[in-house]
């Protein structure tokens, strides 16, 4: 792994690979368009993780950078799985300067609650009080014309 460089840097993000993953592979961003991943990789603070000049990892934090941040977006190439990237993405955005002393940060998984109690995640300690509003496959539902894309 020592040739694993990470970096927080957004215009080093390889968009194209970013976005091939997370439009065409992940199960949570499937059918995004290229504009609004556009608009949310500008809006977020970034980290990467590079093999050579290879983006083999990603992850996204969305953030006021005072109180709260929400980790999400986070990937690695099949090839590079068990070697430890998913953990240096994740260090990278919990260490990351801007970030340092929130109060709070969230997340959602289907299968990496592993990875992520290993930097403190737990279960909501307060359900009582967290609320969501979820549009379930919105971008799946613009891409068959049942809703407007808001994004220029």
């Amino acid at each position: 792994m020592s040739d694993l460089r990470i970096s927080t840097r957004t215009e080093e993000v390889d968009f194209s690979v970013v976005f091939r993953f997370l439009s065409h592979e992940s199960y949570w961003a499937k059918g995004i368009s290229e504009a609004r991943l556009r608009r949310a990789i500008a809006n977020s603070i970034c980290v990467s993780a590079f093999r050579g000049d290879a983006q083999v990892g990603f992850a996204r934090v969305v953030t006021d950078r005072a109180t709260f941040a929400y980790l999400c977006d986070v990937f690695v190439d099949e090839r590079e799985r068990g070697a430890g990237v998913g953990k240096a993405l994740v260090a990278a955005a919990i260490a990351h300067p801007d970030l340092t002393a929130l109060r709070r940060w969230l997340l959602a998984t289907r299968g990496a609650h592993g990875l992520y109690a290993k930097f403190g995640f737990t279960q909501l300690l307060r359900p009582d009080v967290f609320m969501e509003l979820f549009v379930d496959e919105p971008y799946r539902k613009f891409l068959f014309g049942e809703s407007a894309e808001p994004v220029p």
